[in-house]
Protein backbone atom coordinates (compact mmCIF):
# COMPACT_ATOMS: atom_id res chain seq x y z
CA UNK A 1 0.00 0.00 0.00
CA UNK A 2 2.98 2.41 0.87
CA UNK A 3 4.36 1.78 -2.19
CA UNK A 4 1.68 2.26 -4.45
CA UNK A 5 1.13 5.73 -2.64
CA UNK A 6 4.42 6.61 -3.63
CA UNK A 7 4.17 5.74 -6.97
CA UNK A 8 1.17 8.33 -6.96
CA UNK A 9 2.98 10.66 -4.99
CA UNK A 10 5.84 10.76 -7.60
CA UNK A 11 3.67 10.66 -10.50
CA UNK A 12 1.62 13.67 -8.91
CA UNK A 13 5.03 15.51 -9.01
CA UNK A 14 6.06 14.94 -12.52
CA UNK A 15 2.54 15.87 -13.53
CA UNK A 16 2.51 19.15 -11.94
CA UNK A 17 6.22 19.99 -12.81
CA UNK A 18 5.65 19.60 -15.97
CA UNK A 19 2.36 21.51 -16.10
CA UNK A 20 4.47 24.26 -14.36
CA UNK A 21 6.44 24.30 -17.48
CA UNK A 22 3.99 25.32 -19.86
CA UNK A 23 2.03 28.10 -17.88
CA UNK A 24 4.62 30.48 -18.28
CA UNK A 25 3.99 31.19 -22.62
CA UNK A 26 0.27 31.41 -21.42
CA UNK A 27 0.59 34.18 -18.76
CA UNK A 28 1.97 36.93 -21.06
CA UNK A 29 1.34 39.98 -20.39
CA UNK A 30 0.62 41.97 -23.42
CA UNK A 31 2.15 45.41 -22.45
CA UNK A 32 5.72 43.79 -22.06
CA UNK A 33 5.57 45.09 -25.60
CA UNK A 34 4.73 48.37 -25.33
CA UNK A 35 6.71 50.55 -27.29
CA UNK A 36 7.71 48.19 -29.95
CA UNK A 37 8.58 49.33 -33.63
CA UNK A 38 6.69 47.99 -36.50
CA UNK A 39 10.14 46.89 -37.60
CA UNK A 40 10.40 44.40 -34.94
CA UNK A 41 8.58 41.24 -36.57
CA UNK A 42 9.31 38.96 -33.41
CA UNK A 43 6.95 41.83 -30.67
CA UNK A 44 4.44 42.65 -33.59
CA UNK A 45 3.91 39.33 -33.80
CA UNK A 46 3.82 37.85 -30.22
CA UNK A 47 1.09 41.00 -29.60
CA UNK A 48 -0.61 39.50 -32.72
CA UNK A 49 -0.76 36.57 -31.65
CA UNK A 50 -2.01 37.77 -27.96
CA UNK A 51 -5.14 39.58 -29.41
CA UNK A 52 -8.91 37.96 -30.01
CA UNK A 53 -9.02 35.78 -33.37
CA UNK A 54 -5.14 35.83 -33.23
CA UNK A 55 -4.96 32.05 -33.54
CA UNK A 56 -7.28 33.23 -37.01
CA UNK A 57 -4.82 35.04 -38.44
CA UNK A 58 -3.17 33.60 -41.85
CA UNK A 59 -0.54 35.92 -41.64
CA UNK A 60 0.71 39.27 -41.69
CA UNK A 61 2.64 41.76 -43.91
CA UNK A 62 4.61 44.49 -41.98
CA UNK A 63 5.11 47.64 -44.41
CA UNK A 64 8.45 49.62 -43.27
CA UNK A 65 9.73 50.82 -46.38
CA UNK A 66 8.20 54.36 -46.60
CA UNK A 67 6.52 55.97 -44.08
CA UNK A 68 3.66 55.72 -43.21
CA UNK A 69 3.93 52.20 -41.41
CA UNK A 70 1.86 49.78 -41.63
CA UNK A 71 0.48 46.28 -40.94
CA UNK A 72 -1.52 44.26 -43.09
CA UNK A 73 -3.46 41.39 -41.28
CA UNK A 74 -5.43 38.80 -42.81
CA UNK A 75 -7.65 36.39 -41.43
CA UNK A 76 -9.36 32.96 -41.68
CA UNK A 77 -12.99 33.29 -42.17
CA UNK A 78 -14.90 34.59 -39.58
CA UNK A 79 -18.65 33.42 -38.62
CA UNK A 80 -19.86 36.54 -38.29
CA UNK A 81 -19.11 39.99 -39.48
CA UNK A 82 -20.61 41.54 -36.07
CA UNK A 83 -16.63 39.78 -35.17
CA UNK A 84 -15.31 41.52 -37.50
CA UNK A 85 -15.91 44.73 -36.56
CA UNK A 86 -15.24 43.86 -32.65
CA UNK A 87 -11.78 42.19 -33.59
CA UNK A 88 -10.97 45.66 -35.86
CA UNK A 89 -11.74 47.47 -32.79
CA UNK A 90 -10.11 45.50 -30.25
CA UNK A 91 -7.06 44.50 -32.47
CA UNK A 92 -5.89 47.95 -33.60
CA UNK A 93 -6.46 49.89 -30.33
CA UNK A 94 -3.87 47.39 -28.52
CA UNK A 95 -1.57 47.58 -31.83
CA UNK A 96 -1.88 51.55 -31.62
CA UNK A 97 -1.90 51.78 -27.74
CA UNK A 98 1.69 49.07 -28.23
CA UNK A 99 3.45 49.77 -31.43
CA UNK A 100 5.50 53.57 -31.47
CA UNK A 101 5.37 54.00 -34.84
CA UNK A 102 2.52 52.15 -36.27
CA UNK A 103 0.24 54.70 -38.93
CA UNK A 104 -2.32 52.36 -40.00
CA UNK A 105 -3.86 48.85 -40.12
CA UNK A 106 -5.53 46.92 -42.97
CA UNK A 107 -7.26 43.66 -42.06
CA UNK A 108 -8.29 41.21 -44.34
CA UNK A 109 -11.71 38.99 -43.95
CA UNK A 110 -12.58 36.55 -46.44
CA UNK A 111 -16.26 38.90 -46.80
CA UNK A 112 -14.37 42.12 -46.09
CA UNK A 113 -11.58 44.64 -46.07
CA UNK A 114 -11.20 47.18 -43.44
CA UNK A 115 -8.51 49.86 -43.30
CA UNK A 116 -7.90 52.18 -39.95
CA UNK A 117 -5.59 54.78 -38.95
CA UNK A 118 -3.84 55.38 -35.65
CA UNK A 119 -5.50 58.87 -36.09
CA UNK A 120 -8.93 58.24 -36.94
CA UNK A 121 -9.33 55.60 -34.17
CA UNK A 122 -7.83 58.27 -31.30
CA UNK A 123 -9.99 60.81 -32.62
CA UNK A 124 -13.27 57.89 -32.27
CA UNK A 125 -12.40 57.28 -28.90
CA UNK A 126 -11.17 61.09 -27.74
CA UNK A 127 -7.97 59.02 -26.51
CA UNK A 128 -4.14 59.11 -26.96
CA UNK A 129 -4.04 55.62 -26.99
CA UNK A 130 -0.24 55.26 -26.04
CA UNK A 131 -0.83 57.04 -22.83
CA UNK A 132 -2.77 53.60 -21.55
CA UNK A 133 0.05 51.24 -19.54
CA UNK A 134 -2.17 48.16 -18.79
CA UNK A 135 -4.34 45.82 -20.43
CA UNK A 136 -7.59 46.12 -18.08
CA UNK A 137 -7.38 50.33 -18.70
CA UNK A 138 -7.12 49.67 -22.29
CA UNK A 139 -9.90 47.07 -22.42
CA UNK A 140 -12.36 48.97 -20.12
CA UNK A 141 -11.97 51.82 -23.12
CA UNK A 142 -12.66 49.43 -25.50
CA UNK A 143 -15.99 47.97 -23.71
CA UNK A 144 -17.36 51.51 -22.61
CA UNK A 145 -17.14 52.78 -26.38
CA UNK A 146 -17.90 49.04 -28.67
CA UNK A 147 -21.01 48.85 -26.87
CA UNK A 148 -22.61 51.92 -28.72
CA UNK A 149 -23.49 50.44 -32.17
CA UNK A 150 -24.08 53.53 -33.73
CA UNK A 151 -20.91 55.00 -32.98
CA UNK A 152 -18.93 51.70 -33.80
CA UNK A 153 -21.02 52.23 -37.29
CA UNK A 154 -19.15 55.71 -37.39
CA UNK A 155 -15.78 54.65 -37.25
CA UNK A 156 -16.29 52.09 -40.06
CA UNK A 157 -17.93 55.02 -42.67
Amino acid sequence: MLRILLIILFLSLISHFLNGCNSTAVDKDIFEFKDTYVGDNSSVGNIVNQLPNGELIKEFELKTKDEPYGIILSYEEMKLEDKEKETVVYNSTFLFALVQNLDWISFNFNSQDYKITKEALQDWYGEELQNYTSEDELKELIELNIRNESKVNKLFN
